[in-house]
């Protein structure tokens, strides 16, 4: 493979390791959030970023072949970081949210850096367009329940 395909498989396949580690992030805030509707919601965003990890996988596949990932050891280390502060945290709530509301705009700064890219196949740039968006409609909700949650 070619050195300029090689880097953009290797930026695609962070972005899909820094999505799965979301997801399971997501996942761990659901199981340690204190209100129902809180949970509910974090329950709903992995899901969603596992129907975006699975979009994205299959669709990288079909481009370049086998692309097997599990997050990073990073995202591993943050979501022990996430256990760690909910132990502490009077507000473990507010705080799982401001985590959320920094990993979506980490999130969309790589999806908005991935579309500045040239050699992007279109499929994956329509998958990535469309990630962007729903990440920014979901950013201005985590936003709107950590004012209520204050």
């Amino acid at each position: 493979m070619e050195t300029k395909n090689k880097n953009l498989v290797d930026r695609l396949g962070d972005v899909l390791d820094r999505n799965i580690d979301a997801q399971k992030g997501y996942a761990k805030a659901a199981e340690n959030a204190d209100g129902r509707a809180l949970q509910a919601f974090f329950q709903r965003k992995s899901t969603e970023r596992e129907s975006f990890n699975m979009e994205l996988a299959t669709s990288l596949k079909t481009a370049y072949g086998v692309l097997d990932r599990d997050g990073s050891a990073k995202g591993t280390l943050h979501r022990a970081w996430m256990d760690v502060k909910n132990m502490f945290s009077a507000d473990n709530d507010e705080a799982m949210l401001e985590e959320c509301i920094r990993g979506d705009k980490a999130a969309i700064e790589e999806y908005t850096e991935l579309l500045e890219e040239t050699g992007l196949p279109l499929e994956v740039s329509a998958i990535v367009r469309n990630h962007m968006l729903k990440l920014r409609t979901d950013l201005n909700k985590v936003k709107s329940l950590e004012d209520l949650v204050d």
